[in-house]
C-alpha cells in the first residue's frame, strides 16, 4: 500500500516529507505507545504508529528502521522532532484518528502487522 493511499485512508496531514510520501510503499504496520516494544518487535520498512510525539519515538523509529512515522489522536510533534525526522528522511503524519480506529483502517485495507519473528 502506497503511503498516499494510507493518508488518504486516514484523513492525515503531512507534518513533514510530502515528497517522500508520494511514491513509498508500506507492508505492513506497528502500532505502539512503548518505544522498547518498537526496538525489541517491530520490523525494519513498517509503518510505526504511535500517540507518543516525542522526540524519542522519532529517534526509536530511526534505530529500527521504521518507513515512516504516524501520529494518531490529533497529536502533532514539536519541532525538534520534525527536524529530526528530516534528517532522518522519515515522513511524519498526523491523524485525528485514535490509534483503535487507525489499525482497524488499516488492517481492514489488507496492511499487514510488522512484527519480527
Amino acid at each position: 500500500m502506497l503511503l498516499r493511499e494510507i493518508m488518504e485512508l486516514l484523513s492525515c496531514e503531512t507534518a513533514w516529507g510530502l515528497e517522500l510520501a508520494e511514491g513509498l510503499s508500506i507492508a505492513a504496520c506497528f502500532a505502539a505507545d512503548l518505544m522498547s516494544d518498537v526496538l525489541a518487535f517491530a520490523e525494519p520498512g513498517a509503518l510505526l504508529v504511535t500517540g507518543l510525539a516525542s522526540i524519542q519515538s522519532a529517534h526509536t523509529a530511526d534505530v529500527a528502521e521504521m518507513a515512516a512515522i504516524l501520529y494518531v489522536a490529533g497529536k502533532r510533534p514539536a519541532q525538534p522532532v520534525l527536524d529530526l525526522a528530516r534528517g532522518n528522511g522519515l515522513p511524519v503524519l498526523c491523524t485525528p484518528l485514535s490509534m483503535f480506529e487507525t489499525c482497524g483502517r488499516l488492517h481492514r485495507a489488507g496492511l499487514r502487522a510488522g512484527v519480527r519473528t
